[in-house]
């Protein structure tokens, strides 16, 4: 799918071909506080700000622009420039700092979640106001019509993942959860991450055309407080 404003624009957490899974190279210690996992030649951009081991992917080469290369494997996001975007609060589509005065906009699908029950938790990075639109015309999930957050706030909640135990022959898979762990659960020490989540709190539900008129307004008024 192409934007009339961007043709063969990717979003920048789309994981491209040849951007394989590292192997795995895990092992677990036993520390008196209680097992954790760590990789055999571990690096400190390993871990995510709260201490969380992620799963390693590679890198393809990024052309002029700094832009990832390679054919889009459009269902699947890359797991260090997800963390990263969601980490940091930077567009999933140009990796731009998301926010704006309304606050920050989260997409999500027309029936994937429900405002009225709380707590609103997404693995979707923010989008800033340039590529919201965008955004809901390349992800077949958001069918064009997402439902629209804007939130004051969204702390870190926790990591989607794999958890890992010792077994008889080493290191192996013990659990795939559905549902993301949140920080400060007691066996993220041998977890796995591979997509950071964050909650929603303080929003509100908009449309794709509220948001825009609103954006629209607040940029002929304040044109300087926040790029266009």
């Amino acid at each position: 799918m192409r934007t009339s404003t961007e043709p063969g624009l990717i979003p920048y957490i789309t994981q491209r071909e040849g951007e394989e899974a590292a192997p795995a190279n895990l092992m677990i210690y036993r520390h008196a506080s209680g097992p954790r996992l760590y990789y055999k030649d571990e690096d400190p951009r390993d871990r995510d700000i709260r201490g969380v081991l992620w799963g390693r992917c590679g890198f393809n080469p990024v052309d002029e622009r700094g832009r990832p290369t390679g054919k889009p494997q459009w269902k699947m996001m890359h797991p260090y420039r997800q963390m990263m975007c969601m980490q940091t609060m930077r567009c999933q589509v140009c990796k731009e700092l998301a926010r704006t005065p309304l606050g920050f906009i989260f997409l999500a699908g027309p029936k994937d979640q429900d405002p009225t029950q709380p707590p609103i938790i997404t693995n979707q990075p923010p989008v800033c106001p340039k590529h919201a639109r965008a955004a809901a015309k390349l992800c077949p999930h958001l069918e064009e019509d997402p439902m629209v957050f804007l939130a004051r706030s969204a702390p870190l909640y926790g990591v989607h993942g794999t958890l890992y135990g010792l077994g008889a022959e080493g290191v192996r898979v013990v659990a795939k959860p559905d549902e993301p762990l949140p920080y400060g659960h007691g066996i993220l020490s041998t977890f796995l991450a591979s997509q950071m989540v964050r909650r929603l709190s303080s929003f509100r539900v908009v449309g794709l055309d509220e948001l825009t008129q609103e954006l629209a307004m607040l940029a002929a008024q304040t044109p300087a407080r926040w790029p266009g």
